[in-house]
């Protein structure tokens, strides 16, 4: 009876005939959602013990990015824009210690638009006595900023204005808080593996064909109007280029402590790269955080345009969960310094390691990942300057040049220190 109901049912909604169209399309679209959700990571990772910052925890990917920590035993520090007395961290933290059943999670008041909030908390931590960091995830950099406006005129001109200072301040807010923590990271012990995470948004390629008027241009000079995409990719592409200038100067430093075998050899030292690894990732195009802002919807707005748009979008944008699987796979995937570790201690203790079959991914420093891949990014580079320098001019940008490994990625080491020098300018005029 229950059969013959379904197919009377069925039948009379869509016909027999119409059948084979209708399971080609389910099809479809099955697929269509599979593949807009991206890739998931296969690794995993145990992260009691492990310290984790996590700026912007309340975005949509924030929270969930902040559930899987949890869930995974991390003792979370939590930057709040609210006060700690406001509904949001209060209520939300104590329901995920009682879900996740983690009592290390706490949230810590910092707004990223004010310099003077950053340096504050930076201050506190770094006086503290517990001032241990395993990782830095930026999630506050992921959500778009800006929203689609058919009107013109001065209007037009101050939201776009207003929208590009937000832009800098979330940027410039990761390059302090980065640079501010750097004294507690650098002075971790060397087998420590700590991971400074950026998350992106996924319009970096849009701005590859104008970002060399953008290193042409002087820090101080007024940024030019640009579409929204162009400008969101501009943020992204700077954040890149930094991470992986980062990561030269975290390379050059000497971070590493004295290994007391190598003390013993009369061979000099092999140079070594840093325990600290800083990584770009790119968690895709995602429905709330990405094209929700775009059409007007947030946590305090409701859109119509996102209301009617909502099926479609559905089915070709990421959920919050899905996005997060490249920040996941980045903070899982082993380091090459772990893995020479093991092999170390496994031959002091003569333990036979059990083989593997093919290569092991390791977490490569410095990169873009997306869809829990590395992305090769052919960044252009601004022209080559005079081979010979004017007379009466300084000097100190070929010894700067010099002093860092030109690896040629994302540009390489010139695009990379004037990205540098950009974000240094605007810090100053920032605070």
């Amino acid at each position: 009876m229950v059969l013959q109901f379904v197919y009377t049912a069925v039948s009379t909604v869509i016909p027999p005939k119409y059948w084979p169209h209708a399971i080609v399309g389910a099809t479809v679209l099955v697929v269509l959602y599979a593949y807009a959700q991206g890739r998931q990571t296969t690794r995993e990772r145990d992260l009691h013990g492990r310290i984790v910052l996590l700026t912007g925890p309340f975005t949509p990917l924030g929270l969930v990015a902040l559930t899987a920590l949890a869930t995974r035993g991390a003792h979370v520090i939590a930057l709040s824009q609210y006060p700690l007395t406001h509904p949001v961290p209060s209520l939300i933290l104590s329901l995920l210690r009682s879900t996740t059943k983690n009592e290390n999670i706490f949230a810590e008041h910092c707004d990223l638009n004010s310099p003077t909030s950053i340096r504050k908390f930076c201050t506190s931590f770094l006086t503290g006595n517990e001032t241990r960091l395993d990782a830095l995830v930026f999630a506050h950099e992921y959500p778009s900023i800006g929203r689609i406006w058919f009107f013109g005129g001065r209007a037009r001109q101050a939201k776009e204005e207003r929208e590009e200072a937000q832009r800098e301040a979330a940027s410039l807010a990761s390059f302090l808080l980065s640079t501010l923590l750097l004294p507690a990271l650098l002075v971790a012990p060397v087998e420590r593996d700590i991971r400074i995470v950026h998350a992106v948004n996924p319009f970096y390629a849009a701005a590859l064909p104008k970002f060399p008027s953008f290193l042409n241009s002087t820090p101080s000079s007024k940024p030019e109007a640009q579409p929204l995409i162009i400008a969101e990719g501009h943020r992204a592409l700077r954040t890149i280029v930094l991470t992986r200038h980062f990561q030269r100067i975290l390379d050059s430093l000497p971070n590493r402590a004295a290994d007391p075998k190598a003390a013993k050899s009369s061979e000099p030292p092999a140079p070594q790269p840093s325990n600290i690894i800083s990584v770009a990732a790119c968690p895709g195009v995602s429905r709330r955080d990405t094209i929700a802002p775009f059409l007007g919807a947030s946590e305090r707005e409701w859109s119509l345009a996102y209301l009617v748009l909502f099926l479609p979008l559905m089915l070709v944008t990421k959920s919050s969960d899905a996005a997060l699987q490249t920040l996941l796979h980045v903070l899982f995937l082993p380091t090459e310094l772990k893995r020479a570790q093991a092999k170390v201690d496994a031959e002091e203790e003569k333990t036979p390691t059990p083989r593997r079959r093919g290569n092991v991914e390791v977490l490569k420093p410095g990169a873009l990942y997306r869809e829990c891949a590395v992305v090769p990014l052919d960044v252009p580079r601004p022209p080559a300057p005079a081979s010979a320098p004017e007379k009466g001019k300084k000097g100190k940008a070929p010894a700067e040049a010099s002093a860092l490994e030109d690896d040629g990625e994302y540009g390489g080491e010139a695009v990379g220190r004037a990205v540098w020098e950009w974000y240094e300018a605007r810090l100053k005029e920032w605070e």
